[in-house]
């Protein structure tokens, strides 16, 4: 058996289930579990920022961070996960004037936990559920290192071809996987 990370850009997945399956609640315990398959979870990391809130915040925004919270909290609960956090920054406004903002650090930290892992021995397998090709250097280095890299992913064009073709295996989250993952 071999030992497996699961590391998950918690944006990405967010935008997969809401432009292609509806916006499920998925359960992320039986979501580890479906990608790990039959090796050995090492640990799994959640990457994701907390929701902006201002100096000020109106209802709304009390409402976001505090469903987040709840959601994070119990993230916490899933044996084995680590939580990371990256940071919103503005980033200008939308044509209907509502503030935009981007993730950043999310990226960069995934990529040097998975450096990390690989350097320090510690995963045979490392499986991204993410699509940017900024995660292409550490999927590289992983690869070279002798870890299989398992590229777990969305619908076709929700991901960076180059990131898809480097990676050595790949698992599509479908609408069957999403059935079966629900929370019940």
């Amino acid at each position: 058996m071999e030992r497996i990370a699961v590391l998950i850009d918690g944006g990405y997945l967010t935008k997969i289930l809401e432009r292609h399956f509806g916006k499920p609640k998925v359960d992320y315990q039986r979501l580890i579990e479906w990608i790990r398959g039959q090796d050995e979870l090492f640990r799994a990391y959640y990457y994701d920022c907390r929701p902006r809130q201002s100096a000020d915040p109106t209802p709304e925004e009390r409402s976001e961070t505090s469903k987040a919270d709840r959601f994070f909290h119990a993230l916490q609960s899933i044996p084995r996960l680590t939580l990371r956090f990256g940071k919103l920054q503005y980033k200008g406004t939308a044509d209907d004037g509502r503030p935009l903002f981007a993730q950043k650090g999310v990226d960069l930290q995934l990529g040097l936990d998975a450096a990390t892992l690989v350097f320090h021995d510690r995963i045979d397998v490392l499986a991204l559920l993410a699509g940017d090709s900024d995660l292409l250097p550490a999927v590289r280095l992983a690869k070279n290192y002798g870890v299989v890299v398992k590229l777990v992913h969305g619908p076709h064009r929700t991901y960076n071809a180059e990131l898809w073709e480097t990676a050595d295996e790949r698992i599509e989250i479908t609408a069957e996987a999403i059935r079966a993952l629900r929370l019940r």
